[in-house]
């Protein structure tokens, strides 16, 4: 099979960004469009092409690539008036790598399926520092045939690719579930280190042991040591993104009346922060709210 090296992206902010330059390097040419002239400069400087638009983008490409914030933004980008699933010929995949929910995805799904186009459910794992090293997990669930003819397009900005099943919404509801679990770890994490440290642990000897331990989690290995005891706060992801994911979780678990004891305070927990004003704020910035209430630094620099 000839493989097509023509692609679109649309959307591309922390995460779409990185993951487009990764394709530009390995040889891809690739259309970008984002509605921030001033993310595009980076990757046309690095040979891609700079779309009007996200039809634009999608025009005379038989592939294309969508990451983007919201199902909101997914769904019109998709299925709006404007949107790339109307009268494009040369389409015939579109990988939703956004992070929408089941609901949104199947929509978009039967939606494109009208017009001729193939949807993978993609959504990515790993942030803006795995995307840009290459080292993301992605889960992918659509049509086999058409997700092995696409393997080659994964393999060059996923270190991981796992393929979950045929309906759209398998990935979706794959990734949720382990952000999920990402952000009941980083918020156990923050309770239980300002609780020790308060009481006068040393914050890097206690992350260390924490980590010899069967409390270690990537809360403990990976944000804390990078992002707080550095006092950086600077790991990579929006806070307003983990609170809509989340979210999402929690919807899809009462759709399927599945209680979540811990998962609803992890979602007020992040509901608190965006009251807080943190929406723009690096999401290891939860670590921040909590000392703020308690009166406690969690200060690794001086250990």
């Amino acid at each position: 099979m000839k493989t097509n090296k023509s692609l679109g992206f649309i959307g591309t902010g922390a995460m779409g960004a990185p993951m487009a330059e990764r394709l530009i390097a390995s040889g891809y040419q690739v259309s970008v469009y984002d509605p921030n002239p001033l993310a595009l400069k980076p990757l046309v400087a690095l040979g891609a092409r700079a779309a009007t638009s996200a039809r634009d983008a999608a025009t005379g490409v038989s592939t294309v690539f969508a990451c983007l914030p919201s199902p909101q933004v997914s769904r019109e980008v998709a299925l709006g008036e404007t949107g790339i699933g109307k009268s494009l010929p040369d389409l015939k995949i579109y990988i939703e790598a956004s992070t929408i929910g089941t609901s949104t995805v199947k929509e978009i799904a039967k939606g494109l399926k009208q017009q001729g186009i193939a949807l993978l459910d993609a959504p990515v794992s790993g942030g803006p520092r795995g995307a840009r090293a290459g080292t993301l997990a992605t889960m992918v669930a659509g049509d086999r045939a058409i997700y092995e003819q696409s393997l080659h397009i994964f393999e060059t900005i996923a270190k991981k690719v796992f393929y979950v099943g045929a309906d759209p919404g398998l990935a979706q509801m794959t990734k949720l579930a382990n952000n999920m679990i990402s952000a009941a770890g980083m918020a156990a994490a923050s309770e239980a280190i300002i609780l020790a440290v308060k009481a006068g642990v040393d914050p890097t000897t206690l992350v260390d042991a924490i980590n010899s331990s069967t409390g270690r989690n990537t809360a403990t290995s990976d944000k804390f040591p990078q992002s707080v005891l550095t006092r950086s706060f600077n790991y990579g992801g929006k806070f307003s993104t983990m609170y809509k994911d989340v979210r999402l979780c929690l919807d899809e678990a009462r759709a399927l009346d599945v209680p979540m004891w811990v998962g609803s305070s992890v979602v007020q927990l992040w509901f608190q922060g965006m009251l807080e004003g943190r929406g723009d704020d690096d999401y290891t910035t939860i670590t921040k709210m909590i000392e703020e209430w308690t009166g406690v630094t969690v200060d690794g620099r001086s250990s």
